[in-house]
């Protein structure tokens, strides 16, 4: 297994440098304070091992931006991630960025804006992915979207020519970043997330932003179970599974905690709290590259966070859920992690991306079709039709895997090459002579039973009499079907609907510090990007926005005062 691992800190060089600064005692001392729950937790019992003035958990967009912001106020940073490389989802991106109102971009190709039409397009009633936005969290993004911009180009983020507007803009404003140079660096060759990260990582580290890999925050350390400041975060060191070594370490924040960890979605009890439906078989866009744990969210409700922005998660107008690729476990649409990725022994597989859904029929477990396949890829009615329940006594919620069927004229259609690495036939995708043998054989751990031969059969003959008819799918009306599924091999590709996007997250206000149930600001806490609820907008320009926010904001007015412990 290769991996790249772009200057990381040593947990011996960071502990060293702690001792240096007088600031610690040696790691694990002290964790007695930490064995209860987090609201067992005494500030006054913890031996810090490390002490900065702010420290950014997640060194995705929303993390690097509020460090880089922050370290620009001229305090010390630490940055806490849990990968073993920088970047989280936004390296895995398109790097595409929601920012306009005038900046120099638009300037420079004659694209007239103004903030007022930012605002507008962005609070539209009649737009479902507008309907639930907290509009100050709106306003304070689009007043910062010029000077968020800037920012970026300033940190060296170069950038393409403008393409079509998207989603809500009425003009363009999403613009992206040019192509990272250093092929090695790049984790999705086809996407241009690296453009953006990679600059954005170069430039930190260069101000003296130290970056400490390979550790999971774990709680917020805060003066009183539910009251008084944030004195800073214990967090454990894992390797490159994610799994714990046993080291823990306490970091001491002077100023501020400022968490940006990505979300929710991997966290199935939590993402359920939106949609009990979205049970375990529902797997994560990019999770083994970058899990999103709802660790933010659970840590800062834990200390006395409220929720924010619920109805967000389930508005069904964006990118919450995506029907996904074929043939491997995390099948994002629009993701494709290649052999050369540092980060494919995590993957396994490419996956396989159909053109033309006329060369496929999706069934359920139980080998029956639910739906007109040719439905778009974040197609609303599908994922209800997806997740009808089709059986199992033990679980009423989710709906079971769903599968690709094709037989060879399709893979030869598409052009697919049906094996490893392309496919993963470690439970996501499956061949045979026959059908009922194809049924019978596939073993997926979300499959509560073994699909039932005759049914899948039956489905594919009934099908294939469709074609034969030229009448038309009687059942979905499914675009006149024209192509039977009849010559073998036949296949299975996993192709069940994949959880995206995370739009509702703790609250915050407009300087980006976390608010709690009553209402109240709790003091030296701050969350950016997907940890931080109240506005729907797809990729990185909200991330970016309060990541920076919040590290302006953390760095001048987040300093404890004379007195306060």
């Amino acid at each position: 297994m290769s991996k790249k691992t772009p200057k990381a800190q040593s947990r011996r060089e960071f502990l060293k440098k702690s001792a240096a600064m007088g600031t610690g005692a040696a790691v694990g001392v002290g964790m007695s304070a930490l064995e209860g729950s987090a609201g067992e937790i005494r500030a006054q019992d913890i031996q810090w091992d490390r002490e900065v003035d702010v420290v950014v958990v997640g060194a995705g967009a929303g993390g690097m931006a509020a460090a880089i912001a922050a370290r620009d106020q001229g305090v010390s940073v630490l940055i806490v991630e849990q990968n073993y490389d920088i970047g989280g989802r936004a390296i895995l991106s398109g790097g595409a960025c929601y920012l306009g109102g005038g900046t120099s971009y638009q300037k420079e190709y004659g694209i007239d804006d103004s903030p007022e039409k930012v605002f507008y397009d962005w609070t539209l009633m009649d737009q479902p992915r507008n309907r639930y936005n907290d509009r100050e969290i709106v306003w304070k993004y689009v007043e910062n979207s010029i000077a968020t911009f800037d920012f970026l180009s300033e940190n060296g983020v170069k950038w393409m020519p403008p393409g079509r507007p998207s989603r809500n803009d009425s003009v363009f404003r999403r613009p992206a970043p040019e192509q990272w140079p250093i092929a090695s660096e790049v984790i999705v060759p086809e996407n241009r997330g690296a453009g953006l990260m990679r600059p954005l990582e170069k430039s930190a580290r260069a101000k003296g932003v130290e970056i400490l890999l390979q550790h999971r925050m774990q709680t917020f350390v805060r003066e009183q179970p539910t009251s008084g400041r944030v004195m800073g975060l214990t967090a454990m060191e894992v390797d490159e599974w994610y799994e714990p070594t046993g080291q823990t370490v306490n970091i001491r924040a002077n100023n501020a905690v400022i968490f940006a960890t990505g979300g929710h979605s991997n966290n199935v009890d939590f993402r359920r709290i939106f949609d009990p439906r979205l049970t375990e078989e529902y797997q994560v866009h990019g999770d083994g590259w970058t899990p999103q744990n709802a660790d933010g969210e659970l840590a800062a409700m834990a200390i006395g966070a409220s929720l924010w922005g619920a109805g967000l998660q389930t508005n069904e107008a964006d990118a919450q859920l995506s029907k996904g690729r074929f043939a491997t476990r995390s099948n994002y649409h629009g993701l494709e992690f290649v052999p050369e990725s540092s980060n494919f022994f995590r993957e396994k597989a490419t996956g396989i991306r159909v053109r033309d859904w006329q060369n496929v029929i999706m069934v359920k477990e139980n080998g029956l079709r639910f739906h007109d396949e040719t439905a778009g890829i974040r197609d609303y009615e599908y994922f209800f039709s997806a997740m009808q329940w089709t059986g199992d006594p033990e679980k009423l919620n989710g709906g079971g895997p769903i599968w690709a069927i094709f037989d060879a004229d399709g893979v030869e259609r598409e052009s697919w090459i049906v094996k490893p690495p392309h496919v993963d036939p470690d439970g996501y995708f499956y061949s045979a002579d026959t059908l009922e043998e194809l049924a019978s054989g596939i073993d997926n751990k979300y499959q509560w039973r073994p699909m039932p031969p005759n049914s899948l059969r039956e489905t594919v003959e009934r099908y294939n009499s469709f074609v034969d008819s030229g009448a038309g799918d009687v059942d979905f009306n499914k675009p006149r079907p024209l192509y039977k599924i009849q010559r073998p091999p036949f296949y299975a590709a996993w192709a069940t609907p994949c959880v995206h996007d995370t739009y509702a997250g703790v609250r915050i206000n407009t300087n980006a510090q976390v608010v709690d149930t009553t209402g109240e600001v709790i003091p030296g806490l701050y969350a950016a990007g997907e940890s931080a609820g109240g506005f729907g907008q797809h990729g990185l320009g909200r991330s970016l926005t309060f990541g920076r926010i919040a590290g302006i904001d953390a760095a001048r007015n987040g300093r404890m005062v004379d007195g306060e412990e």
